[in-house]
């Protein structure tokens, strides 16, 4: 006599049984966001948020810029084609990211 299978599960089920288990869910991402230091704000003095005026006049749409600017409690350094500044809603975009005027810290023209 021939032994029949005990378990006539489908092979997607069975698959299952060996799928990794998570047992601490949320671990890697509680542990990155433990490891972010965070910054304070830097307060720009007068000399700086001039040299900074004179280079926001020089920028135009398709300009090639390095900015650095502030976000969500750290420094972020990003280099790309300016798509948009409007001096009125003190906004510029670079590529895709929409950076108020009042979080900048430094611009450069091209790659740095």
């Amino acid at each position: 006599m021939a032994s029949k299978p005990r378990n006539n599960m489908p092979r997607e089920e069975r698959a299952k049984q060996f799928m990794p288990f998570a047992a601490l869910k949320g671990l890697d991402e509680a542990l990155a966001a433990k490891e972010k230091i965070i910054v304070p704000k830097k307060e720009l003095s007068e000399e700086m948020l001039s040299e900074l005026d004179e280079k926001m006049k020089q920028i135009e749409k398709g300009s090639l810029i390095t900015v650095v600017y502030y976000d969500k409690e750290e420094y972020i350094k990003m280099t790309g084609i300016v798509s948009r500044i409007d001096p009125s809603a003190k906004v510029l975009q670079v590529v895709n990211r929409r950076i108020d005027f009042e979080d900048i810290l430094a611009i450069n023209f091209g790659i740095e």
